[in-house]
Order: C-alpha cells, then sequence, then structure tokens
C-alpha cells in the first residue's frame, strides 16, 4: 500500500505503561507516520500511549485526527492540539468511525480498550467489512500471550490459516511500517470472506 496520503489507525493505551520504552515506542511510531506523509487517526487522548502518539506525529508535522466518545473526552482528557477531533456518541461509533477513516491499522501496547478494538477490526475483516492490514507492535514481547492464543486457536481447529495471518506481528516501529508499505490484499481474500 502507499503510504503517503494514507491515514493509519493507531490502537493503544491511554496510560505510559511500567516502562519508559513503551512511551518511546509510541512517539516514534506518531513520528515515523507523519515522515512517511501518512496521518494518525487515533482516539483522541492527550495522555500515555495515545497522546505520546500525537504529539510525536504533530511535532514532525503530520496530520492527526483524534475521535473519542463523548463519556470519555474529560476521562481520557481529549487532546485539544489535533488536526481534528470527532467526539461520537459512543464507543461503537468511535470504532466505525475510526474505521472508515483508516487504510491501515496498528495496535501498541494497551488493556482492554486496545485489546477489543484490534480483535474486532480483526473480526471485521475476518467477515469480510474490509481486507486492510492489521499489525500489532510485539515491543517487550507484549503481544507474546495472543499471537500464542491465535496459535493455539488454529491447532485447535477454531481458525483456520487465512485467519490466523490477519494479525501480523512486528517488532519495530520500521518493520510495522515496512510491512504495511508492502501490503497488498491477498487475492482470494474478498472471494473467500466477502
Amino acid at each position: 500500500m502507499e503510504l503517503e496520503g494514507a491515514a493509519i489507525a493507531v490502537f493503544c493505551g491511554s496510560s505510559p505503561g511500567h516502562h519508559p520504552s513503551f512511551m518511546a515506542l509510541a512517539a516514534a511510531l506518531g513520528e515515523a507516520i507523519a515522515r512517511r506523509g501518512a496521518s494518525v487517526v487515533y482516539g483522541g487522548a492527550s495522555v500515555g500511549l495515545m497522546g505520546a502518539v500525537a504529539d510525536a506525529a504533530l511535532t514532525a508535522g503530520g496530520r492527526v485526527v483524534g475521535v473519542i466518545p463523548e463519556s470519555l473526552r474529560n476521562r481520557e482528557l481529549a487532546h485539544t492540539g489535533l488536526s481534528a477531533l470527532h467526539v461520537t456518541p459512543d464507543m461503537h461509533t468511535r470504532k466505525a468511525r475510526m474505521a472508515a477513516m483508516a487504510a491501515a491499522f496498528i495496535a501498541l501496547p494497551g488493556g482492554y480498550g486496545t485489546w477489543e478494538e484490534v480483535l474486532e477490526i480483526a473480526t471485521w475483516r475476518q467477515i469480510g467489512l474490509h481486507h486492510r492490514p492489521i499489525v500489532l507492535v510485539n515491543h517487550r514481547g507484549y503481544y507474546d500471550p495472543l499471537v500464542a492464543q491465535i496459535e493455539t486457536a488454529a491447532r485447535e481447529g477454531f481458525m483456520s490459516e487465512t485467519l490466523r495471518s490477519f494479525l501480523f506481528a512486528a517488532t519495530t516501529v520500521d518493520e510495522a511500517l515496512g510491512y504495511l508499505a508492502g501490503y497488498t490484499e491477498p487475492a482470494n481474500e474478498r472471494a473467500k470472506f466477502a
């Protein structure tokens, strides 16, 4: 896919995590997306990994669009310096709007919300609602348990090999963006899952 001009949805935590490298990772991703001429679409917060992604992309001259539900606008401390901020009535609308804007999806570490977002977008791909790439940035082995669970699901017959490949696990920002840059939709996916 062509990264320049593309919008990349970033799912990540509104907390910083215990290790400082998580915040550094988020900042590196935001900067790298902006430097490649792409824009960030994310959850709209000014704190945690979310804030670090947004701030770094903005500092690098990138476009950053936040999408935040009304119920979380104050709790997640909505970012006031974004290129655009969309306030939605609920979480379902937030996720749908982010998905509609994005050409690709990247998940950094996060909690329930991040896991739910990335797994829902993988499910939407499974049922043919989209055919866009999804990347986990598996920093410090954060997503090792999820990758192992996917392997277990495939081994036990609850997931096909095709579905297993829907989440690409990268260990660095460069690997994640390199995967997106080289991504082409598998020829048989649209026919099989549409």
